[in-house]
C-alpha cells in the first residue's frame, strides 16, 4: 500500500466517516452492493480487517458469478484511503466487465475511480513472469525448427542494414562518427591486451612442452622454436585471440546494445532519425575488424616468447640458436594466413554481438540470453570460418 490518498466525503447525515476499515457486500434484486467504510490506511485497520474483507469480497464475487445484473460500489463512509481500496475495486470491476455486468461507481471518490480505471488499462507484464510449464525436448526441437525461417529473414534484414550503412558511410551520410570508432577501438583493442598476453604466453608454453616430448626422442629439441613459430603464426594465435574476443568483446556488444533495447534508447535513436546500424553497429564492426588482426599479430609474438621461455629457461637451449631456428620456421605466408583469419573472426564476432543485442527482448533475462547466444554463435562462426579458410588456403597452396 505504497500509494496513500486522503478522502473525506460527507455522509448523508453530514458526519465525517471514521473508525476501522470495513467492507460489506449485499445482494438485492440482482444488484450487488459493495460498501467501503472507515480509514483504509496501513496501520489503522483493525486486527480482523483482512478476514472480514476477504469474506465480503468472496461474497460479492460469488454473486457476480451467479448472474447478478449490476454492481454498485459505495464509498460514502470511506475516510482516508490508500492503494488497498484500489486492489478491491479493480478486482471487482474487472470481473464485472468480464461478465457484462453494469457498474455504478458514482458514489466512490473521484481518485478511486480514476486509479481503478488506470489499473485496468495497463496490461500485465507477462514477459517478466516465470513460465510455470516447462517445454518438453520435442517441443523445444519443434520450436527451433519452426523459428528457422523467421531467424533467416531477421539475419538477412540485419545484413542488409549493415550493407546500407556501409553505403551511407562511404557517401558521407552516415551517423557513424570518428569518436565512436576510436572509443570502440580502445575497448576492443588496447583494453584486451592483458588477457591476450596471458593466454598467448600460456599457449606458447603448452606448444613448446608438447613439442619437446616428441622431438626429445630424436634429440631435436631445438626444433621446438620452429614448431612454436609455425603453430602460433599460422592458426593458434588467431584462434585463441578470436575466442578471447568472442567471450570478452562480443558478449559486451550484446549486453550493451541489449540493455539499450530494454531502456528504449534504441527507440529514441530511431525517433530522432538516427539509424542504429550507423550509430551502434558500424563503429563496432570497423573497430573490431581492424583491431583483431593486430591483436593476432601481438598474440603471435607473445606465444613465441612463451616458447622461448620454455626453450631457454627449461630446456637450456642457447638463446641465439633458438632465435635462429625461430627465424627459419617463420614464414610470411603463415603470418598472412593468421592475419586473414583474425580479420574474418573480428567481422563475425562484431556482427554476431550486435545482431544479438538488437534482437534482444525487453527484460533482464532476455539480455542474458542474448549475451550467451552472442558468445556461442561467435565461437561456432569462428570454427566454421577456420574450416572454410583452411580448405581455401590448401586449394591455393598457401
Amino acid at each position: 500500500a505504497g500509494l496513500t490518498m486522503a478522502s473525506a466525503p460527507k455522509e448523508s447525515s453530514g458526519t465525517t466517516p471514521a473508525g476501522n476499515a470495513a467492507l460489506t457486500a449485499e445482494t438485492r434484486d440482482g444488484v450487488v452492493s459493495v460498501a467501503f467504510s472507515g480509514n483504509w490506511k496501513r496501520g489503522e485497520t483493525g486486527p480482523d480487517f483482512l478476514a472480514s474483507r476477504n469474506e465480503a469480497l468472496e461474497k460479492a464475487e460469488k454473486a457476480l458469478s451467479d448472474g447478478a445484473r449490476a454492481l454498485r460500489l459505495e464509498g460514502d463512509r470511506l475516510g482516508d484511503w490508500d492503494s488497498g481500496v484500489i486492489v478491491v475495486t479493480a478486482r471487482l470491476v474487472a470481473q464485472a466487465r468480464e461478465r457484462g455486468v453494469d457498474i455504478d461507481d458514482s458514489r466512490l471518490p473521484e481518485g478511486v475511480r480514476n486509479l481503478t480505471d488506470l489499473a485496468l488499462e495497463v496490461p500485465p507484464n507477462t514477459g517478466a513472469q516465470r513460465k510455470k510449464k516447462k517445454a518438453s525436448a520435442l517441443e523445444k526441437i519443434g520450436g527451433f525448427v519452426l523459428a528457422i525461417p523467421q531467424t533467416g529473414r531477421n539475419v538477412l534484414d540485419f545484413i542488409g542494414e549493415v550493407v546500407l550503412s556501409f553505403g551511407r558511410l562511404f557517401s558521407g551520410r552516415s551517423s557513424c562518427t570518428a569518436a565512436n570508432v576510436w572509443l570502440s577501438v580502445q575497448e576492443s583493442g588496447v583494453e584486451a591486451l592483458p588477457i591476450v598476453s596471458l593466454i598467448s604466453v600460456l599457449v606458447g608454453l603448452i606448444l613448446a612442452f608438447v613439442g619437446v616430448i616428441q622431438l626429445g626422442m630424436f634429440g631435436a629439441e631445438i626444433y621446438v622454436s620452429s614448431l612454436v613459430a609455425v603453430g602460433m603464426t599460422r592458426i593458434m594465435g588467431a584462434i585463441m585471440t578470436g575466442i578471447i574476443i568472442a567471450g570478452r568483446t562480443g558478449a559486451s556488444y550484446a549486453a550493451v546494445i541489449g540493455t539499450m533495447q530494454v531502456n528504449e534508447e534504441i527507440d529514441a535513436l530511431t525517433t530522432l532519425g538516427v539509424a542504429p546500424s550507423d550509430y551502434l553497429v558500424m563503429p563496432r564492426i570497423l573497430a573490431l575488424t581492424a583491431m583483431t588482426p593486430l591483436l593476432v599479430l601481438y598474440s603471435d609474438f607473445m606465444g613465441i616468447m612463451g616458447g622461448f621461455i620454455v626453450g631457454v629457461g627449461v630446456l637450456g637451449l642457447d638463446p641465439m640458436e633458438y632465435y635462429t631456428f625461430t627465424q627459419k620456421g617463420f614464414s610470411l605466408n603463415n603470418l598472412w594466413v593468421g592475419l586473414v583469419h583474425g580479420a574474418a573472426y573480428g567481422l563475425i564476432i562484431a556482427i554476431t554481438g550486435c545482431y544479438q543485442g538488437l534482437r534482444s527482448g525487453r527484460n533482464a533475462e532476455a539480455v542474458g540470453r542474448a549475451t550467451t547466444s552472442a558468445v556461442v554463435y561467435s565461437i561456432v562462426g569462428i570454427v566454421l570460418a577456420t574450416a572454410v579458410l583452411t580448405i581455401l588456403f590448401n586449394i591455393l597452396n598457401i
